[in-house]
């Protein structure tokens, strides 16, 4: 039961995470959450660091798509800068909107990773899917009311998972 929270990999943020860690392990499309993940959840533009991380990721021939429940407008209006395609109203932690995505986009699970800053959400729709999973920490510390209420539960998982799983530490 607890399995299902255990994301793949933690690693800082979405922007440490290079090309070259993607080809090693084989993938070659990032499923990535919008709200704390690639930009600020208050924010609607992104950053000139995601730009240089979407070019570096791009350049390798790495897939970047948005799989995120917010609206179609709110995605819209966070990466129009960014010509990324989305999914949007995932309904995450279903694993809905990743199967979506995986059909829609042709996308091979193996070869496929998803990125958030939620193990409630993204890492247990992952590993429903059976998609691995980096979590993420968020890029900022407030959140919407709906996220902290998601975040008062995680806090819960967290502790139980590091007891079980010890071997879980930020990259």
């Amino acid at each position: 039961m607890l399995s299902r929270f255990k994301p793949t990999w933690m690693i800082e943020n979405i922007y440490s995470i290079s090309p070259q860690f993607l080809l090693e392990h084989k993938i070659n499309c990032v499923l990535t959450d919008l709200d704390n993940t690639l930009v600020p959840w208050n924010s609607k533009v992104g950053s000139d660091e995601l730009r240089a991380w979407l070019a570096s990721i791009k350049k390798y021939g790495i897939q970047v798509i948005v799989v995120s429940n917010n609206s179609h407008h709110r995605i819209q209006a966070a990466v129009k800068d960014y010509e990324l395609p989305f999914v949007p109203r995932a309904m995450k932690p279903l694993s809905i909107g990743i199967r979506h995505a995986i059909k829609e986009f042709h996308l091979n699970k193996k070869n496929t990773v998803m990125v958030g800053d939620q193990l409630m959400t993204d890492v247990v729709s992952a590993n429903s899917c059976g998609v691995r999973s980096i979590l993420v920490k968020p890029l900022v510390r407030t959140d919407a009311w709906n996220t902290t209420i998601n975040r008062y539960f995680e806090k819960i998982v967290w502790n139980k998972l590091i007891k079980k799983y010890p071997d879980l530490h930020w990259k």
